[in-house]
Formats: structure tokens, sequence, C-alpha cells
């Protein structure tokens, strides 16, 4: 029995996805032999309500100088993250002279909108290459973890933050008990905190499994985050429903009293007690469907094979980390997968090292069928290679079913 990482409550896992290696961890053949593995296995706290790995690797292992995701590799997200940052500064920017703080700002893709506004800003990233590039940009940005520590710093250097922001990232860290305190420390009596991340109810209805690898510690619902948040006087002021990520939640939260709560927020709360949010019940129906998509998956690959049907990848996601692996799907059913990032291409997919090709080689020999691991860029993608399917490729999607379309 394993201890809940929020509030020490015992916990044991509802599912298991197996050896799993580090979900970003692209290698060489010649890293296969000492390519790391843990067992990727989560819980739900019924005290607390937070789902959670029950082991995560060293922070280290996952975010680093080799860190091979660029969030500015994709247009859709740059154009989401501007409405985000126009978001902050049409209903909580009061100050005339506001200071925005974001936490794992990577390339700095939603810090660039406030920068090109001329408002004062700081982004908070651990991985050198993806810091380094945001100051390419001009993008202020320091290279650490943040905590209290980092906190009481910035307030030392630049004052307090009107907004604290996060986008995919709170979800990523164990020590979230530090990060918020350091919040408190850092945020103004009439700041606001905002974060997205992928939301727990969409994962359950869609069975999208792919969103639980390591770096995402915690699949948040509004009940948990709620909970977290209140133990450290905060209250959870708004919730938006977003579409980024296959179905992702923007949280603003206040220092309790200090801002009015929209009725969005119970509104949501009660729908998560209507789809069984709180129930161990739901994660085990939520494991025999993962179970079930997985053979499903499998099948279908299989008997493409013995058809001699060409079966590519689109897109070596960290989420197609977890279907790979689960699935123990290697290049004798998927021949390679494309990708845009060329700190992927030439490199393997972690664990099962499925050759990382370039969107022009797919381009040069069109396979019979894609698997779409970027489900959730589903309308970019599509949009790009328009000529895939009119040449009479078909996509294979898996999420939220396994199936064929064109």
């Amino acid at each position: 029995m394993s201890s809940c990482a929020i509030c020490n409550n015992a916990i044991k896992p509802f599912v298991s996805f197996g050896k799993q290696p580090i979900a970003n961890g692209f290698l060489t053949k010649d890293q296969f032999k000492d390519e790391y593995f843990f067992d990727l296995e989560v819980a739900f706290c019924s005290n607390c309500m937070m789902v959670q790995l029950v082991s995560q690797p060293e922070r280290e292992k996952m975010f680093n100088e080799n860190y091979a995701f660029f969030s500015s590799t994709s247009k859709r997200m740059a154009e989401h993250f501007k409405g985000f940052a126009n978001f902050i500064r049409k209903d909580y920017f009061h100050d005339k002279d506001p200071f925005v703080v974001e936490l794992g700002s990577n390339d700095g893709i939603m810090l660039r909108n406030f920068a090109q506004a001329n408002i004062r800003h700081l982004g908070v990233e651990p991985s050198a290459n993806v810091a380094e590039e945001a100051r390419k940009n001009g993008i202020n940005t320091t290279c650490r973890f943040f905590d209290e520590e980092a906190a009481h710093e910035i307030v030392m250097e630049s004052g307090k933050a009107d907004a604290i922001l996060a986008a995919n990232v709170m979800c990523h860290i164990p020590y979230l008990h530090s990060v918020l305190k350091g919040m408190k420390i850092l945020l103004k009596p009439t700041g606001v905190v905002a974060f997205e991340d992928p939301y727990l109810g969409d994962v359950i209805e869609k069975t999208s499994y792919d969103q639980i690898y390591d770096e995402h510690m915690f699949v948040f619902s509004l009940s948990s985050i709620k909970n977290l948040f209140e133990s450290h006087d905060f209250e959870l002021i708004d919730a938006i429903p977003q579409s980024t990520h296959g179905g992702s939640m923007r949280y603003v939260l206040g220092h309790r009293g200090a801002h009015p709560v929209s009725e969005r927020v119970l509104r949501l709360l009660s729908n998560e007690t209507e789809l069984g949010l709180g129930k161990t019940e739901t994660y085990d129906r939520f494991r025999e469907n993962c179970a079930a998509s997985r053979l499903n998956l499998v099948s279908l690959l299989k008997d493409l094979r013995t058809k001699n049907k060409r079966v590519l990848g689109y897109a070596a996601t960290s989420k197609s980390t977890t279907v790979l692996n689960y699935c123990q799907i290697g290049p004798d059913l998927i021949e390679s997968i494309s990708d845009s990032t060329p700190l992927k291409q030439g490199k393997f997919s972690p664990g099962m090292h499925i050759p990382i090709s370039t969107p022009q080689e797919f381009r040069k020999s069109y396979p019979d069928y894609a698997v779409l691991f970027g489900w959730n860029h589903q309308a970019e993608i599509h949009a790009n290679e328009q000529e895939f399917t009119v040449k009479g490729g078909q996509w294979i999607m898996f999420v939220p079913k396994v199936e064929i379309v064109r």
C-alpha cells in the first residue's frame, strides 16, 4: 500500500500500464541497452479525490537540457496561448504596471504575448534547452524549478505577481504543496493563479489513457484541485473547459475571499458527481476500457500486417509512448513515426524503438494507413496532410475508440 502524494491517505493502484520508459526520452541505437524503465501504476485517493501515479521518475530524468518538446511547433497552440494571455489581461490585470510569472514556460509561447505588450514577465523553466530558446526570443526566463525558495527570490527581485500562470505543467509536479506555498508568497492580495491541464472527466469519458505517462504525476478534477488549494487558503473562483490536449480544464484561483466565485464552478462540480469521479467503480471500469482499447488496436494492426498493408505513425508524442509500450507495438506493426520536431528525427521511440522520421519522408512515400498519435491536434494535422487522404490514405484513431477514418 502506498501513500497519497497530497494527503498521505493510503492508496492502491487501480490500473497498471506496465514497464514504461521516459515518455519524451527519444534515443539513439547506442542508448538502447541503458534505457530506463519504471512501473506506470495509477491510483485514486478517496480522501482528497486526487488521481495520481503511484511513483514517478526523478524530475531530472524527465526535464533536462535534452527535453524534446517545444510548444511553438503547433500553430494551434500558439493561438490558444494568445487567447489565454488575453483572457488574463482583460479580466485580471488592474494595476498600471502588472507582473506575470509563468511556471514551466517552455520556449515562451505564452509569455511572448505579454512581452510584445511590454508587460513585465518572468518564465520559470527547468529544461535548459527550451529556456535558452525562450531567451533567444526575448522572453525573460530563469532556468530552475519553482518552489518556496524561488518565490522568495522572485519577490525580492521583481515584486509580487498579478498572475501566476501555467499550462500543462501543474500536473507534472509531485511536490505541489511546496509550489502552492510559493504561490502564496508570490501572489498579490488581489492576484490570480490560472492554469490548464488535461481534465480527468475527459480522460474517463474518452478512455484517453495516453494522457497518463511519467510527466503527468496527477490527472486533475475540479474536486481534487478545490481540496488541494483550499488546504493553502486559496479559493477556486472559476473553471473553464478547454478543447486543447483532447480535453483540458482552465482553473482560476485567488486568495480566499478576494474574488467572487463563478456559478460555473458549482455546475461543473455537480457534473463530476454525475460522472462518478468520486467512486472507485468508475476507475475499475476505466481499467477494463483501457484493456479493451489495447486489444482492439493490436488486433487491427496485426490484421493489416497479414494483408501486407503499410502502417506508419503520425506525431511522436509523449502520449504515444504509453500506448506503444502498454500495447507492445513495435516496428513490426508500425514501421516509423513521422514528427516535425528536429530533436526527435533520426532517433527511436522510447521503449519500443520505432524509427522517427520527418513529415517530408511521410509525404515522399505515403503508407496505406497512419496511426494518429497526435489525435488532440487532429484538425491541424488533417489540414496539413490533405494529400494523404486524397491519395487513398486512411487514419487509424484510438480515442475515443479504435476505428479507421478517412
